[in-house]
């Protein structure tokens, strides 16, 4: 039997200090997150961040939390129900971090009898600590608890026809009453040595601002490469003239290089050299979280106002928007009517 498991970052239990530090320690210990040696990742995590931030992360997520719960964990629960409506096999939701965890989904599963499952980390862009950590941590535990299940991986899908027609129509819908003279297209920050870390050739990744277009197969894990090419084809399908879009990064943590441009640094500048009316969008992400109704929605919006800036439209997530349903829904079943037509061959 077929099953489905969606997979999205995850969220604290409560707004609740302690359950932000338990959140946030999961987070931060993964070695793909804070990819440094155990005694110095545990040092910095649990001697340091973890006796400051997590009081200031709470009352962040106290500003963007609503009455059912997690804005990321409600709506990625009203995308699995809509998508498991519109497929014929059980989908189920899991969360890298937090609850509900990844053992309790494919469990589950198993419950309902699937021993074929199909992982979608709910992530366009491939990065180490987004999808790749979500697939080892599935394949461990499959190892240890589900040996009869087998696993089918959808790849990273920034550049899918799909994928780009839904994010572009969602951008167009939401800003077609709306007055602005720039898009900017927010991704989630990494560290630079992550990007050279998932470099399979082990030396095209250079960051120079050229590998990212010259054709490799590094591009198949290149975080930034793949984020550069998702504006890149968006951009292309909305016909946005060039000098009216451009790309930078968000959410940087400690004092090593990340990738630039820098998202808070970006939008300060516009609104100093004279910009009022700005638009940004977060591809990096397919629901709305703290990273986006907070950073950019609230934090960015404050920021660029106060330097003279007069519009700002935050353009939300796909969220459950109902072509994102379709599309999801799409996969699954192709996906279904795949393996069972090899069956029946």
């Amino acid at each position: 039997m077929k099953g489905v498991l969606l997979v999205n970052l995850g969220s604290p239990d409560s707004t609740d200090p302690k359950d932000v530090k338990r959140y946030l320690d999961e987070f931060l210990m993964d070695e793909r997150v804070i990819d440094l040696p155990k005694w110095l990742r545990t040092f910095i995590v649990r001697g340091i961040i973890l006796n400051t931030r997590p009081k200031k992360s709470a009352e962040a997520y106290s500003r963007i939390w609503w009455e059912e719960g997690s804005p990321l964990i409600v709506l990625s629960e009203r995308l699995r129900d809509k998508v498991d409506e519109m497929t014929a096999v059980p989908v189920v939701l899991a969360m890298r971090y937090g609850n509900p965890s990844i053992q309790a989904g494919l469990k589950e599963l198993h419950d309902k009898g699937v021993t074929d499952v199909l992982l979608l980390p709910l992530y366009p862009q491939f990065a180490m600590a987004t999808t790749e950590t979500i697939l080892v941590l599935a394949e461990e535990i499959r190892k240890q608890q589900f040996p009869n299940m087998q696993f089918t991986n959808v790849p990273a899908f920034y550049n899918h026809d799909d994928y780009i027609r839904v994010l572009s129509e969602s951008i167009r819908e939401h800003l077609k009453d709306k007055d602005w003279e720039h898009l900017l297209f927010s991704y989630h920050g990494v560290p630079e040595r992550h990007i050279k870390k998932s470099d399979i050739t082990k030396s095209h990744c250079k960051i120079d601002g050229q590998c990212c277009k010259t054709p490799s197969p590094a591009h198949q894990f290149c975080y930034r490469h793949q984020c550069y090419e998702t504006t890149k084809q968006v951009a292309a399908y909305l016909q946005l003239k060039e000098g009216t879009y451009s790309t930078s990064f968000q959410s940087r943590l400690g004092i090593d290089p990340w990738l630039q441009p820098f998202t808070d640094k970006t939008v300060n500048g516009f609104a100093e050299k004279g910009m009022k009316k700005l638009a940004v969008v977060t591809p990096a992400f397919v629901s709305d979280c703290l990273e986006t109704l907070e950073e950019i929605g609230m934090e960015a919006e404050e920021e660029f106002k106060e330097r003279g800036g007069e519009e700002f439209h935050l353009i939300p997530c796909l969220n459950d928007n109902e072509a994102w349903v379709k599309v999801i829904a799409r996969w699954v079943d192709e996906w279904a009517h795949q393996e069972q037509a090899s069956v029946t061959q």
